[in-house]
């Protein structure tokens, strides 16, 4: 019987694990592993105890991209747009999520894995990761990771691993800004819990409501992203958080949040 692709993972504080599950290919992001993801974010979606994700590999590898094995079995056009189409569904199914989603990075993520760390909101990694966008190593620009890549990455640095796909350590990625923090690999779970405890300390409409409009106001011009921040901060002064907060503030004591 074949172990499941994604597990799932979940406590009362409302944070979930998904942790990708084929270490013998390194965690390949393959039709059904594709799937499998897939269906776990539409389920976390709909979960309104909901508060934070974290996203893991298992085995050796965070993630190596696409199965390259199962792609060359299928040299069909629309096979391939289907598969991309696939990948992209899931990528903005993460960024689409209302909590915050958190890589959890051990070893290597590369190509389509490296897509995975750049589209999750946050990104702690052990000192042993290693990122790469390699797909042209075998004929293949990584057009597709190269989207979050550059909404990371400053542009001239994303385009030296897009064209060369070389790989760049744990400490580079984070001077690059494709990672948060970086710990020894010992440190790497109580370093991720950190980042958790501090999201799910914190109002849940505000974390909400802030993640939705910190992405669509990056696609914006300046004039319409103030205005779309103005409207989100006055809408969430109206929650009961927002009017506890300031009150706490005011009487020089800790809010009790209400969600």
């Amino acid at each position: 019987m074949n172990p499941e692709p994604v597990l799932l993972q979940q406590d009362g504080r409302g944070v979930a694990t998904l942790t990708l599950n084929d270490p013998q290919r390194f965690n390949a992001l393959g039709q059904d592993m594709l799937a499998a993801l897939q269906q776990r974010l539409d389920a976390l979606a709909r979960d309104e105890q909901l508060r934070v994700v974290v996203l893991a590999g298992s085995g050796k590898a965070f993630c190596a991209g696409h199965n390259l094995k199962e792609m060359s079995a299928h040299p069909d056009l629309s096979w391939y747009r289907q598969l991309f189409a696939q990948c992209s569904r899931v990528m903005q199914s993460i960024q689409n999520l209302p909590v915050p989603v958190i890589a959890r990075v051990h070893g290597m993520a590369t190509a389509a894995g490296c897509q995975l760390v750049a589209q999750c909101d946050l990104a702690v990694a052990s000192t042993e990761a290693s990122f790469a966008t390699s797909g042209i190593h075998y004929g293949l620009f990584c057009a597709t990771p190269s989207v979050p890549l550059v909404r990371n990455v400053p542009f001239k640095h994303a385009m030296e691993m897009l064209l060369t796909g070389d790989f760049i350590d744990a400490r580079t990625a984070l001077e690059q800004g494709l990672l948060n923090r970086v710990v020894a690999a010992d440190a790497l779970d109580a370093e991720v819990e950190k980042l958790v405890q501090s999201i799910v300390g914190k109002p849940r409409t505000a974390i909400r409501m802030g993640k939705a409009m910190l992405y669509r106001q990056r696609e914006m011009g300046l004039e319409a992203a103030y205005q779309l921040a103005g409207q989100t901060m006055a809408a969430n002064m109206m929650d009961a958080d927002a009017q506890e907060g300031a009150l706490a503030f005011a009487q020089k004591r800790t809010p009790a949040w209400k969600s």
